[in-house]
């Protein structure tokens, strides 16, 4: 997924925040286990990605998701052994013997694969609407070999994928299908190493050994800093209290209890709430 400049809240952001931000969302759903909240995360999760012009690009990433979040649920449901509500008795495995699945750890199975899916649809939303450049340039102010090592990686991979493309466009018709793929792959694995050789001979060139830390450039936060930092904290403090105060009421284990209470209706809210109140100033998001 590569980075391509929007007019949202969210592009209009500083990197270090958005990224920031999305990370906390991504945090909020690992800490959550309420299946109705988590419905409301993915859902919110969704309306930003819509918000933020990058609705498409998140809709695929979830869809490459889709397969794995299906293998994490059904190895979990396969391998738990908790759980008093069976569901599927008395078959037999090769590798793990005979097993029963109970409806506990169906449904403590679904809720992974649904709680991967929110992780990996916020990695998407943060491909597709933090600055790569800017992220790399506020890691730069920190360790300057760490910030360039990323952001030639960072260019590099595209790089490569381009050039395995081409090369196999190429060599499409010549030779067995075999043959060709280890042809393509020695191909690029050596134009890897020669686009290595030419980077780090530039770098040298230009004194990247001798090179310090970059000059601060103070910039006052905008409207947009401040929303999305004021989610995140609002995230990280809704996560928290739940936690602590048990607002969700979910217990898998040794029987399920999903309870459906006015507070996790409010808990489930007021996270949509922090997620999609930043994108309602659209002032000066112009690309």
């Amino acid at each position: 997924m590569i980075y391509e400049r929007r007019p949202s809240p969210l592009h209009a952001a500083r990197a270090w925040i958005g990224a920031a931000w999305c990370v906390t969302l991504g945090l909020v759903a690992l800490s959550i286990e309420q299946p109705l909240v988590l419905l409301a995360l993915l859902t919110a999760v969704l309306a930003a990605a819509a918000a933020a012009r990058a609705g498409r690009r998140v809709a695929l990433t979830l869809a490459w998701g889709v397969p794995f979040a299906l293998v994490i649920a059904l190895v979990n449901a396969l391998v738990t052994r908790d759980g008093v509500t069976v569901i599927v008795r008395g078959f037999g495995l090769p590798a793990l013997g005979q097993m029963d699945i109970t409806l506990e750890a169906a449904v403590y199975s679904a809720i992974l694969g649904l709680r991967f899916l929110i992780v990996i649809g916020c990695a998407g939303l943060l491909a597709a609407a933090v600055d790569p450049d800017e992220l790399l340039r506020a890691v730069r102010r920190v360790s300057v070999r760490s910030g360039v090592t990323a952001a030639v990686a960072t260019r590099l991979v595209p790089v490569l994928a381009r050039d395995a493309r081409r090369l196999a466009d190429a060599r499409r018709t010549v030779g067995a299908e075999g043959e060709r793929r280890v042809a393509v792959l020695r191909a690029v694995t050596a134009g890897a190493l020669d686009r290595a050789t030419d980077v780090a001979a530039t770098l040298e060139v230009r004194g990247f050994g001798i090179g310090g830390r970059p000059p601060r450039r103070r910039r006052p936060l905008s409207r947009h800093d401040l929303a999305f930092a004021a989610s995140a904290f609002g995230l990280a403090a809704l996560a928290i209290a739940s936690g602590v105060g048990g607002w969700e009421g979910f217990d898998p284990y040794p029987r399920l209890v999903v309870p459906l209470e006015p507070r996790q209706l409010v808990l489930a809210a007021a996270l949509a709430a922090c997620v999609l109140l930043p994108f309602l100033d659209r002032r000066g998001t112009a690309a």
